[in-house]
């Protein structure tokens, strides 16, 4: 999804764009979501800070995250920086950052979907999704959780056990209560809706190649990457491989905290003559149900592993045995269950900017659980008088390389996000001290060396010029 908005945005500004996947459109973390366009995502999921609720974590017996034990030597620093994320302050920043883009996400998928025509509008309802409480301690957590979200516009409503049966009957009546988020949309088909959106850029004349991105090598002339339709020559490319961006990023030599969090997903069948309207999330298990092209959808929270280690049925198991005391579930579709990634840095706010140590060199990935909802985010103009534009400067030609061996990293790594006041500071003043430039002389236009950006800056990054940049997840 954000590689092909990208496409799209660029294409839109003349660019000539050759969009390369090792696959087709649509058909890794695009295509395994629950298609929600989640306008109420500001706040990010982040690293409990509990003793209690850490131990049982640790204990490894739930079902909204697990963890492979074989993983955690590596995983360890990362799950240290994403934990320091987790103070009232740093959440604050994130959420400031992301704001602006979430507040966009409905409507520039809503362009994207008007001009891809009546198939990709046919795969959009607007019924918004359903948040699920069993408990009266969870409902008071729940309705907590959804006032922070009342500065930031999110529609939602608190809905009773009575009420929210009247919405969908077969919900089990051990529901006392939920929170409606109504003005999310969501897609019954996110992967096809992804292959809508491909179709646009290649019917208004886009190039889309099958490739590899792990063979992008630097030449004289830009950015070479064989494909099969021979090799591709150009001056810029731009990097949005999702969980697999470290692939290409990591031999040219960045190093950026990306970490996937994986997951799974099942289709069902819905036992009897039961029917399920809209996605439903259980605030008490960390999964969610949705009603799919292809059946009732179980996608699973969080698995910590390597990620290109085997599946593990653990997670999966679990949260069906939770699933079926929710909803009337009937016999599985599928013979195994579909494993994604999600790609995130320990803030929880993606990468979008120049790779300074290579012309021509752009990331854009780390969408975490949101890649579906902001890829068309790239939009061809600032959203805000806050927002700063990115440019590329003169080339006409640009390659934008889409998740063929999936992985992007970017150095967008900036000490401050570990707690590091001085650079903070330092970053503020040169921030407010300099004159806003449309081109590289900028401190926030792009990533400087094995710096990171502030994250209240990466709303700017991303709410920028597409012609300046110029997904997944979920």
């Amino acid at each position: 999804m954000v590689g092909v908005s990208i496409a799209l945005h660029l294409q839109k500004r003349g660019r000539d764009v050759v969009l390369v996947d090792r696959r087709g459109a649509g058909e890794e973390t695009s295509y395994g979501n629950s298609g929600l366009i989640q306008r109420g995502g500001v706040i990010p999921y982040t690293f409990p800070r509990e003793f209690g609720v850490i131990l049982s974590y640790a204990m490894n017996h739930r079902s909204d995250v697990v963890y492979h034990l074989s993983a955690l030597p590596r995983l360890a620093p990362w799950l240290f920086r994403y934990w320091q994320n987790a103070t009232p302050e740093r959440i604050g920043r994130s959420a400031q950052a992301l704001a602006p883009l979430m507040a966009q996400c409905e409507a520039e998928h809503d362009a994207l979907i008007a001009e891809a025509g009546d198939a990709a509008g046919a795969l959009v309802q607007r019924k918004g999704w359903i948040r699920c409480l069993r408990t009266e301690e969870s409902l008071r957590r729940a309705i907590a959780d959804a006032r922070r979200l009342d500065k930031y516009g999110v529609d939602y409503t608190v809905l009773g056990g009575a009420r929210l049966h009247e919405l969908e009957p077969h919900v089990s009546e051990k529901v006392i209560g939920a929170i409606h988020f109504r003005g999310s949309p969501t897609s019954f088909d996110p992967g096809m809706l992804t292959k809508a959106y491909a179709d646009l850029f290649v019917r208004r004349g886009g190039r889309f190649l099958n490739g590899d991105a792990r063979r992008l090598t630097q030449e004289n002339s830009g950015w070479s990457l064989p494909s099969a339709s021979g090799p591709i020559i150009a001056p810029e490319v731009v990097v949005a491989l999702g969980p697999w961006s470290d692939d290409v990023f990591l031999p040219l030599g960045y190093d950026i905290p990306l970490a996937v969090k994986r997951g799974y997903h099942m289709h069902y069948r819905a036992r009897g003559n039961a029917t399920l309207s809209h996605p439903l999330h259980d605030g008490n298990g960390g999964y969610m149900l949705v009603p799919m092209s292809k059946g009732i959808r179980l996608t699973t929270g969080v698995e910590f592993a390597d990620r290109d280690a085997p599946p593990s049925p653990i997670q999966l198991n679990r949260d069906e045995l939770l699933a079926r005391g929710l909803f009337p579930l009937g016999e599985r579709l599928e013979p195994a269950p579909w494993m994604g990634r999600r790609p995130c840095f320990p803030d929880m706010v993606p990468v979008i900017g120049r790779g300074e140590r290579h012309p021509g060199l752009w990331f854009a990935f780390g969408h975490a659980h949101h890649g579906f909802t902001r890829g068309p985010l790239v939009r061809q103009r600032p959203r805000s008088s806050t927002a700063i534009r990115l440019t590329l400067g003169c080339p006409k030609r640009k390659l934008v390389i889409r998740r063929p061996a999936p992985v992007v990293v970017a150095s967008r790594w900036w000490p401050g996000a570990l707690g590091h006041r001085r650079d903070r500071q330092r970053s503020a003043n040169s921030a407010s001290t300099e004159p806003l430039c449309e081109h590289r002389r900028h401190p926030r236009c792009h990533l400087r060396g094995d710096r990171r950006m502030a994250v209240d800056d990466a709303a700017h990054m991303l709410t920028g010029d597409p012609a300046g940049l110029g997904e997944g997840g979920d």
